[in-house]
């Protein structure tokens, strides 16, 4: 055999250990679930799932339940995932590991998500085999395009949120003043008085939008 055909040959080794590397994480995945759907780790002197996890397996609590859930979804969701047929007809850069995975079951259960931002990035992890990272900054930025305010909105709320600062600081002044003694009973008496007016301001402009 000469140079070229071993490197060929280690190449198509590396491509093959790639899949099976980030597919080796679905039978940890599958019996976790086991475990934990059938409590059978109450049966091998655990109290709880998590106990099971970092005192026999060494694996913490969010990890566990990642791997858990993660294959649930795989289950329910992608069971060609799981087939044999779906690592071999595919190159090793464009089969997802489960953080991937992961982000697709999150955006899975995210209302603001239209069918087709789901599709988009599901297509990003199958069939261009975006990273975890990647996939979760875009999954973000969507999630906050879906969630804008309007600007008129925005003001209001900018606006209710500094007279209710500004209501809390009246109130401990006017507390502090009384109890201390610090001022003239005039400043108090204007401090009292700009409190009522900004509680009776906010008391119509809740009637109004109510």
């Amino acid at each position: 055999m000469n140079i070229s055909q071993s490197s060929e040959n280690l190449r198509a080794h590396l491509a093959s250990h790639a899949k099976d590397f980030k597919l080796s994480w679905v039978l940890l995945g599958q019996g976790l679930y086991a475990v934990w759907r059938d409590k059978l780790y109450s049966a091998w002197g655990f109290e709880k799932f998590e106990d099971y996890c970092v005192r026999e397996l060494g694996l913490k609590k969010p990890l566990a339940l990642k791997l858990v859930k993660t294959y649930f979804f795989v289950e329910q969701d992608e069971p060609m995932y799981l087939k044999k047929e779906f690592s071999e007809s595919r190159e090793a850069a464009v089969v997802p590991g489960y953080e991937s995975l992961d982000v697709l079951r999150r955006a899975r259960g995210h209302k603001e998500l239209t069918r087709e931002d789901y599709t988009k990035l599901r297509k990003d992890i199958f069939e261009k085999g975006k990273d975890a990272s990647i996939v979760r900054k875009d999954l973000t930025t969507i999630i906050k395009e879906r969630k804008k305010i309007d600007p008129h909105q925005a003001r209001e709320d900018r606006h209710e949120q500094s007279v209710r600062r500004l209501v809390a600081a009246l109130r401990s002044f006017k507390k502090d003043m009384e109890t201390l003694k610090l001022a003239q009973p005039d400043i108090i008496e204007e401090a009292e008085s700009l409190l009522k007016r900004l509680l009776e301001a906010e008391k119509s402009n809740d009637s109004e939008t109510s």
